[in-house]
Formats: C-alpha cells, sequence, structure tokens
C-alpha cells in the first residue's frame, strides 16, 4: 500500500473528527468568547486537514493497477 494514500487516508479522518468536534462545540457552547474561539480554529483546522487529505488520496495514483 502507498504512505501517500495512508497519509491522505490519516489526514482526512483527523480532519472529520475536527469537523465534528466544531459542530459539538457549536451545538452546546454559549456565546462566550472563548468557545467561538475554540470553534473557529477547530474548524479551520479540519477543513484544512479534509481538504489536504481529500486531495492527497486523488492525486496520488493507485500503484496496485497496471
Amino acid at each position: 500500500m502507498n504512505l501517500k494514500r495512508i497519509f491522505g487516508t490519516l489526514l482526512t479522518i483527523l480532519g472529520i473528527i475536527g469537523l465534528i468536534y466544531a459542530a459539538y462545540i457549536f451545538i452546546n457552547s454559549s456565546t462566550g468568547e472563548q468557545s467561538i474561539k475554540t470553534l473557529v480554529i477547530y474548524g479551520v483546522l479540519g477543513l484544512i486537514f479534509f481538504g489536504s487529505g481529500i486531495g492527497l488520496i486523488k492525486r496520488t495514483r493507485d500503484e496496485s493497477n497496471p
């Protein structure tokens, strides 16, 4: 198995976890400044990880197929 695909899958999973956690914070947050900062940080990092993981998976060719 290709190492880039494994790393892309890992980044995608971390991105999904970050986005789910940001949604959880959004649902259970009060209007405090600290929760908004946390929501933005986890949301942006989740989007970056998810996007880069999907991009890495799409750009990596499958070497097992001739």
